[in-house]
């Protein structure tokens, strides 16, 4: 491990011998540009045009928050919360405003990777590093009416990595871990193209939170994207990704059956691509293309004994996004997918489609915006659904802006649910329906930014697993709801302040059912983030983040709690010249000992140094 670490320091120094930092990847910031949102009408949108909460996080604030760990980042989003199952490399899930992390779609450059193949069809962010991450948006609430199912808690898109020279990083720390990113690419007046390549390697710490056993990660990745402009209204694009990892897991050994220290082992390889033409004419803009994704995960060890148990599953689209203006003022959003699913297990090899269409009318003023939408689609097992949302922004003046929006969202049972050894044919898809009012000072990037949002989501035919029974079934009705607080501000040029706040009420409102009444599990009630950022008269940069979050339960039954934790984050970094940076942080400062789920090991204090340069 330490020898891995080694050779990609070298690498470092002898890719720049007069390595120094490249000022832009530094969290302060010059004024940006508007920001632009895809995921609310899945081509480009300015923020300010719609009435959809979407917040967005940009390249210098990841890479100042430091590390492998996207989860780290994602926590300083509005209404997230993150439940982990032991150490790096274990599943990581992301739930927003209360949502399931399975009821919310992820895509990664625009590529829907859900794995098709998992019981509830999320994704697993610990296999994103955040070093191939250039940039962060998360459209909070339902938007089935877009990006059809899936999308019942939120939509997030990642977009991985593009430079144009060379970009290289490594760190190593607690834990025996290290972690290099190498990234290269070239940009001109007709040609965007990058590949930026990482390998993550940690011993880890025992899973079991009765265990003393390490349980260890390792994962390499590849990812890619490209654009090149036959002329001035017309480009190619291209992207993939390809990771391969390994984790060591705990289990159930024989002959207690109680969760403890196992030599187990997942093996898990994902790949995702997409090929596309966009056009950018005067008043029509297309954007199709076609994707896949998949996802293979191999299980064996102690709980496997000779029986290792293998899932795959993989997503063809075929996709069409169009936007038409009649006017300055009137336009429609319009689009039409096919999907494609397959699942294949040791006892099941299943496959579906799904076929939709979708349109959204929008009248734009200078102080009013408007947008009303429907989508049908089509599924071979379940029939036609349909699905509606609406949004607007009214302009106060003075910086103000008013927002608001309603939208339903849908998602369907995975193949698993429906056909694996505990699955159901008799499913129904899941359905929600959110409500959302906000109003906003100033803007993310500005010198004050604030931000108060009022949510409400309602659920009905809600897929949990039966214990009792051993099968997946529908279980009824849940209310999730609350406020988000956002506050930012930037006194000076060297100096960032911010808060996220999220306070959440969820109710099971199963009418008769066993757990009517009750909190829904691994919802916390508080959630927190503050930031301070400060670059010295001296160009050091120091930082820390905060976080804090409220008690929960593990079981649905809500006998098993989750206290609430405050977890302490400090960082620091240093240009030397002009390419070079050095950087070093302490996670978890004060050894903060908490659970996100019951029964799992989290991180304690640890320390981590690097250097990131760039030519």
């Amino acid at each position: 491990m330490r020898r891995i670490f080694c050779l990609a320091t070298s690498a470092l120094a002898i890719a720049s011998p007069a390595a120094a930092q490249d000022t832009d990847q530094i969290v302060m910031l010059n004024e940006r540009a508007e920001p632009i949102t895809v995921t609310a009408t899945g081509l480009e949108l300015s923020v300010e045009d719609t009435g959809q909460p979407v917040s967005i996080i940009e390249l210098p604030e990841i890479q100042a928050v430091q590390g492998a760990d996207l989860a780290r980042v994602l926590r300083r989003l509005p209404g997230v919360t993150i439940s982990r199952n032991g150490p790096s490399g274990s599943f990581t899930g992301v739930r927003v405003r209360g949502a399931a992390s399975e009821q919310l779609l992820v895509l990664i450059d625009g590529v829907k990777v859900n794995d098709v193949a998992a019981p509830g069809g999320g994704f697993d962010f610990a296999n994103i590093l955040a070093g191939s991450v250039e940039r962060i948006e998360l459209l909070r609430g339902p938007n089935s009416v877009i990006w059809g199912s899936d999308a019942m808690g939120g939509v997030m898109n990642l977009t991985t990595r593009q430079v144009d020279g060379l970009s290289a990083s490594a760190e190593y720390g607690a834990f025996d871990t290290g972690y290099a990113t190498l990234s290269g690419g070239v940009v001109t007046d007709r040609l965007e193209a990058g590949l930026t390549g990482s390998y993550y390697d940690t011993d880890g710490f025992s899973a079991a939170s009765t265990g003393d056993e390490d349980d260890g990660f390792r994962q390499w990745q590849l990812a890619g994207r490209g654009r090149f402009w036959l002329n001035d209204s017309l480009s190619l694009t291209a992207n993939g990704r390809y990771a391969d990892g390994r984790l060591e897991q705990d289990g159930y050994p024989a002959p207690f059956y109680a969760f403890a220290d196992t030599d187990d082992l997942q093996d898990t390889e994902e790949y995702s691509g997409r090929i596309g033409a966009e056009y950018n004419g005067d008043s029509l803009n297309l954007r199709g293309g076609y994707a896949i994704s998949d996802t293979t995960r191999l299980y064996t060890g102690e709980s496997y004994g000779d029986f290792p148990y293998e899932t795959k599953g993989g997503l063809e689209r075929a996709e069409l996004f169009g936007r038409l203006d009649f006017t300055e003022s009137l336009g429609v959003d319009f689009g039409a997918a096919r999907e494609w699913y397959e699942f294949e297990d040791s006892g099941s090899d299943r496959s579906t489609t799904l076929t939709s269409g979708h349109g959204q009318l929008s009248w734009t003023q200078s102080a009013v915006t408007l947008a009303a939408g429907a989508r049908y689609d089509d599924h071979q097992l379940f029939g036609g659904e349909w699905t509606f949302g609406a949004n607007g922004a009214l302009a106060l003046g003075s910086g103000l802006r008013l927002r608001a929006s309603y939208g339903e969202g849908f998602k369907t049972p995975t193949l698993y649910q429906l056909y694996s050894f505990y699955g159901d044919v008799d499913l129904s898809p899941e359905r929600s329906e959110g409500y959302d009012v906000g109003i906003e000072k100033g803007s993310r990037d500005g010198p004050f930014f604030a931000a108060l949002s009022l949510f409400r989501r309602d659920s009905t035919n809600l897929i949990d697993f039966d214990l009792a029974e051993n099968v997946y079934y529908n279980v009824g009705k849940a209310r999730a709801q609350g406020v988000e607080i956002e506050l930012g501000a930037r006194p000076d040029e060297n100096l960032r302040l911010g808060l996220v706040y999220s306070l959440l009420d969820t109710e099971d409102r199963t009418s008769g059912g066993s757990f009517e009444g009750n909190d829904l599990n691994r919802r916390p009630d508080n959630a927190l983030t503050a930031m301070i950022d400060w670059a010295s008269p001296v160009g050091l940069m120091l930082g820390t983040d905060v976080r804090l979050v409220g008690d929960s339960f593990d079981d649905r039954g809500n006998a098993v709690r989750l206290d609430g934790y405050v977890t302490v984050d400090l960082r620091a970094s240093l240009p030397i010249g002009e390419r070079l940076e050095l950087f070093g942080r302490v996670e978890n400062l004060f050894d903060a000992g908490y659970q996100t789920v019951a029964g799992y090991n989290s991180g304690g204090a640890a320390a981590y140094g690097g250097a990131r340069v760039r030519i």
